[in-house]
């Protein structure tokens, strides 16, 4: 999984239109995006700052976003913004989310350290089979 956090400044007294647009129109667009999986909001508490956080089961579903539809979600935004929002992508390593696909390099541990822990019972399974062995 991956993620998106775009952060901005907000003009004043403009958090309920920003909240109001996010949640009527940007979030029902983003639905129909390819790949996308959830949308996050956060607003500083004096509400002069936004940070989003959108969810996409692979990168390159959320470049594809990026570089088509998300130029048209600016210009959405553009009358309630201070200033050009921020963007930095990341890797999903873990999550509380009850479906989520973790980043490729998180499952290979996962993997690994699963495979470690059935070893590890397989040998003490063998190490006790002895004394259920019964003779004669």
């Amino acid at each position: 999984m991956f993620a998106r956090k775009v952060a901005a400044r907000l003009k004043p007294n403009s958090l309920t239109k920003f909240i109001n647009l996010m949640e009527c129109e940007i979030l029902p667009w983003l639905r129909t995006q390819e790949g996308f999986l959830d949308l996050i909001t956060l607003a500083a508490p004096d509400g002069t700052e936004v940070a989003a956080i959108s969810f996409w089961d692979n990168k390159a579903n959320a470049q594809a976003y990026h570089a088509g539809a998300y130029p048209e979600v600016l210009e959405m935004l553009e009358k309630l913004l201070d200033a050009p929002p921020y963007v930095k992508t990341f890797d999903v390593m873990g999550s509380t989310f009850q479906r989520v696909n973790l980043a490729p390099s998180l499952k290979k541990e996962k993997n690994r350290s699963k495979r470690v822990e059935q070893h590890t019972s397989a040998v003490a399974q063998n190490e006790r089979a002895p004394d259920r062995i019964q003779t004669g």
